[in-house]
């Protein structure tokens, strides 16, 4: 028996067009936590961008504001290293690239609504 209210998480496409890949199980990533960057209705900041860290926009999120270094295990949340994968948000990666310190990212990773905000030629050249 199918649900009556399918999973918003199901079929979603990344900025190629195509399925949406993975971006990362070790630290599980993703606004639902699934290592996914899907999005949905709850997901108001947008964690679409599946980007590997650097120091640099490491340190860049802290100074602005999302320490994504400290761990915090009440939430399950292992503090991030350059060279981890994370769905970060599509407006802090925004931020990043303006301020020159935007971290390369997965393409096959990032979820499709990303296009609304930055084109398809920008993204490439942060590929990896």
């Amino acid at each position: 028996m199918s649900s009556p209210h399918p999973d918003p998480q199901l079929n979603q496409r990344n900025v190629l067009g195509t399925a949406l890949a993975s971006c990362c199980f070790d630290p599980i990533t993703g606004f639902y936590r699934n290592g996914f960057c899907h999005t949905g209705p709850q997901d108001v900041g947008l964690h679409t961008v599946c980007a590997k860290m650097t120091s640099e926009f490491l340190n860049f999120s802290v100074k602005t504001g999302n320490d994504l270094v400290t761990p915090m295990p009440e939430f399950g949340f292992p503090g991030l290293k350059a060279g981890d994968y994370w769905c970060v948000c599509a407006l802090r990666w925004l931020d990043a690239l303006d301020h020159g310190v935007a971290p390369n990212i997965k393409l096959e990773a990032c979820h499709e609504s990303l296009l609304e905000l930055v084109d398809i030629e920008t993204l490439k050249r942060y590929s990896l």
